[in-house]
């Protein structure tokens, strides 16, 4: 298998950023880690050994980032407007230097968001907001409402609300959505929501499915046998979904 390291300073979030490149040809994968963790994480966890014979074959090119996440969304000690200011210079780094150093390094048309747990909010939120960007999003046991303390997963904003917040909850700003150009967008991405059926985030991935479908846009929404929040679980889920 093909794997690349790459390491540049990103004038953006002005510091030092890395990556892994897996694979060599097909689908360009955007791939975001869990909460906090780092660009080798999906590597570490077996997930890419799972898409291997994908990878190998040319149908899948892996692209997995690094997190920000300690320093803008799970930075506890700064303001929430700061963290989500700190989250908007990493989406604009995603955008204008990750994004198209995929388009340099592989023409294939089909760009997918993938993530899981809190890479799936970041996978789902970074693909609804650039729907034009993408074909597909793989989005494996998130939370879309980073506003709701649910279980042990508190508020990530500790009450602040603004409207920065607003447009960074794919479950805010969905319902609100009506312009005919951003829907045809999202309807025509392939969507894949998958979640445990004892799993804390089933209520928002219910939530937000309804509101996906009373937008008219189609998506498969999987519910998994028990909490399904755990690397076994995603290894079975990426070899379906990805």
């Amino acid at each position: 298998m093909n794997r690349e390291y790459c390491k540049w300073y990103s004038a953006r979030v002005e510091r030092d950023m890395e990556l892994l490149v897996l694979g060599h040809a097909g689908a360009k994968v955007l791939v975001f880690p869990t909460r906090c963790a780092r660009f080798h994480e999906y590597e570490d966890l077996g997930l890419a050994a799972a898409l291997s014979e994908k990878i190998e074959r040319g149908d899948l090119q892996l692209y997995c980032v690094d997190s920000l996440d300690q320093e803008s969304l799970y930075c506890c000690w700064n303001h929430p407007q700061d963290r989500i200011r700190r989250h908007q210079r990493y989406e604009d780094y995603l955008l204008h230097e990750v994004l198209p150093l995929m388009w340099q390094k592989n023409p294939h048309p089909c760009v997918i968001a993938h993530g899981c747990s809190f890479g799936a909010y970041h996978a789902l939120n970074f693909a609804f907001r650039h729907p034009h960007c993408f074909s597909k999003v793989a989005a494996f046991s998130g939370r879309y409402d980073l506003t709701q303390s649910v279980e042990h997963f508190r508020d990530l904003f500790d009450g602040h609300y603004d409207e920065q917040i607003y447009f960074h909850m794919p479950s805010h700003f969905l319902p609100n959505a009506h312009d005919p150009a951003l829907l045809g967008q999202l309807r025509r991405l392939d969507i894949v929501l998958t979640v445990g059926e004892a799993d804390p985030f089933l209520d928002n991935n219910r939530h937000f499915s309804t509101t996906l479908w009373d937008k008219g846009i189609w998506h498969a929404l999987h519910v998994w046998q028990g909490r399904a929040h755990s690397a076994p679980a995603w290894r079975k889920m990426a070899g379906l979904y990805v």
